[in-house]
């Protein structure tokens, strides 16, 4: 067996009982990421001999008896848009081309301090701007059940990378949906954290007040062990929140008796995949087995959020992305004329077209005489929308909805249509508007062809917990988070 099929508290275990050592799940790794890596491309680059080198490391601290963090030995795969000191951090990016960060993020010092290793950049779409991966500036990821067909976005890389087992797990970043979206399409655990609840520091902005980073693993418990591990307040990030950090993994109780689940009429769409319809119904049919009582409630601003959510989230990339001219780091466009001919050279070569359509919608939207129409108007709707799931949390505990409307997609399917491909997130971009947490799980797979479903959990403000306690009693029930795509699909030409 390769070490990497195996999950963080399984591999942790026997860690700990030197049953095998860091050094040999280290090996395994950069073996297995090897195979895969020509057919699947969920990482930009990976650097196996500094991986080895601090597994051997840890190994000999464990020998010397050192008292190691929860994740002593792990290999974390992290997304291109996360600073880690010396290597390169790219967004997607041609802009970026040559930058090497300076410093970790905060979320890496924490991963660093809780025993974890990162390994590797992993692809995304452009500054993260995107629902498929397709808008990589270093080409297309491809989904591990089908390669043919889109892994999601825009953390694509990092949902593929643990569905294809290079990595027990992985960072992403979830502005409206792109740490849920893609793990649902590819059949992982993917966490986006209550908005304050980890720290922004040394992440790449989008929009500052709907990013967050999350973990992707292969089950639920994983998930509360990188979750304990990368949150808490952080005095560099002054919209993280000084809550206490609970031990999540105690919430895993498998029990959800008496527990009350909220069903959202307005997540039923028409024109939504039948079969992931289906699979999400039988879900929920199942927690209801467990002993969980299904409410119907309504979040009735939900349709508007997919417009506030591409008004405020474009307004914020156009103030975000303004610092990238050229002038401080990454690349430089040659034999400009003046300062103004560089800036414009530099974006015009480095930026790709959907982050160039981004920023010019979100220029538009703060300009003189459509801030108020546009901007502003959004702002008090988004208040609505978190309104909504606000009044909704007082009829239940959580709330179950579809993470995404469709199986996977084919790669260039949806690619002319930029509206048809914002859909994709139509379940996901209001937890982001509200500032909320939500973790999607796989809840079956469509028939033909087979490809993973997800069931979104959602909870309130700083309900962490709770949301990992529905997902941990329904995975236990169930099998679907066992299931691993063809080896010989992802490892042969």
């Amino acid at each position: 067996m390769n070490l990497t099929e195996l999950t963080i508290h399984e591999l942790s275990g026997r860690l700990a009982k030197k049953e095998i050592s860091a050094a040999e799940l280290a090996r395994d790794v950069v073996a297995r990421t090897e195979a895969v890596e020509p057919r699947l491309h969920a990482f930009l680059e990976w650097k196996g001999e500094e991986l080895l080198a601090a597994a051997r490391d840890m190994d000999e601290r464990r020998t010397r008896g050192e008292a190691l963090g929860p994740l002593a030995g792990i290999p974390v795969g992290i997304k291109d848009v996360l600073n880690v000191k010396g290597h390169t951090c790219r967004c997607g990016s041609k802009i970026l081309e040559g930058y090497v960060a300076p410093y970790d993020a905060t979320v890496i010092a924490k991963l660093r301090a809780a025993g974890a290793i990162p390994f590797g950049r992993l692809n995304m779409d452009e500054f993260a701007m995107g629902s498929s991966t397709e808008n990589s500036a270093f080409g297309v990821t491809r989904n591990p059940w089908d390669l043919e067909r889109i892994p999601g976005g825009s953390s694509g890389g990092s949902a593929a990378a643990v569905a294809a087992g290079e990595v027990p797990a992985t960072l992403g970043s979830d502005t409206g949906g792109s740490i849920r979206q893609p793990a649902s399409l590819c059949g992982v655990v993917g966490l986006k954290p209550t908005y304050g609840r980890v720290s922004r520091f040394g992440l790449v902005a989008f929009a500052s007040s709907l990013d967050q980073i999350g973990p992707f693993t292969k089950d639920v418990t994983d998930a509360a062990m990188m979750l304990g591990a990368i949150s808490g307040r952080d005095p560099n990030d002054s919209t993280s929140v000084p809550e206490p950090v609970p031990d999540y993994t105690k919430a895993l109780t498998g029990d959800v008796k008496g527990m009350k689940l909220g069903l959202p009429k307005e997540y039923f769409i028409p024109g939504m995949d039948k079969e992931v319809e289906a699979a999400v119904r039988a879900a929920v049919d199942k927690l209801a087995s467990l002993g969980a009582e299904i409410v119907e409630i309504s979040l009735p601003h939900s349709d508007y959020g997919l417009a506030v959510y591409y008004i405020i989230a474009t307004a914020e990339a156009s103030a975000n992305l303004a610092r990238f001219d050229g002038v401080r780091y990454g690349s430089r466009a040659k034999d400009a004329k003046d300062p103004i001919d560089m800036y414009g050279r530099t974006r015009g070569a480095g930026f790709g077209p959907e982050v160039t359509r981004r920023i010019i919608l979100g220029t538009y939207v703060l300009s003189s005489g459509y801030y108020d129409a546009y901007y502003l108007r959004a702002q008090k709707v988004r208040t609505l929308i978190r309104r909504d799931f606000m009044e909704a949390f007082t009829k239940c505990d959580a709330i179950v909805t579809p993470t995404t409307p469709s199986a996977a997609f084919r790669i260039g399917e949806k690619s002319e249509d930029p509206l048809t491909m914002y859909l994709s997130d139509i379940f996901t971009v209001n937890v982001n508007l509200a500032g909320i947490c939500g973790v999607s799980l796989p809840c079956g797979f469509t028939k033909q062809p087979r490809l993973p479903v997800g069931l979104q959990v959602l909870g309130k403000p700083f309900g962490e917990e709770t949301i990992l306690k529905v997902a941990h009693a329904y995975e236990q029930a169930t099998e679907w988070h066992e299931e691993k795509p063809s080896i010989e699909i992802l490892s042969h030409s």
